[in-house]
């Protein structure tokens, strides 16, 4: 079982470091204008209204994925070396930095319930 959720965790870091790549559907603007990733966000013309609004934010998802992603690293770490605990604690982290982008993904909140659960079964 810890073998499967090390698996998932070393999935769920490169996700997380690539959300501004990879991105979701989120609108700005008015006019709801869809702005999948950071790429797509510097792309758009310097006279868009919402252009700094979409830069920000996506910057704001690359460097909370890349936190969640550290902490995940941690917690991988943690777990390799048999501590659920400590897995458990970090990737409580993780799921708290994710919170402001829950809407759009819930990969540390789902592996967070699912070391917490293997901690209480110790």
């Amino acid at each position: 079982m810890v073998d499967d959720v090390i698996t998932t965790l070393q999935n769920a870091i490169e996700i997380s470091r690539n959300w501004a790549k990879t991105g979701w559907s989120v609108t700005f603007g008015p006019r709801n204008t869809e702005v999948l990733t950071l790429e797509q966000a510097q792309a758009l013309p310097k006279n868009f209204v919402f252009r700094e609004e979409a830069v920000n934010y996506w910057r704001q998802a690359q460097l909370t994925g890349n936190d969640a992603a550290d902490s995940g690293e941690k917690a991988l770490k943690a777990l390799k070396n048999g501590n659920l605990s400590v897995a458990a604690d970090a990737l409580y982290f993780s799921q708290y930095i994710e919170q402001p982008f829950a809407r759009y993904s819930s990969l540390w909140h789902d592996l967070y319930e699912t070391v917490n659960a293997l901690c209480i079964q110790v």
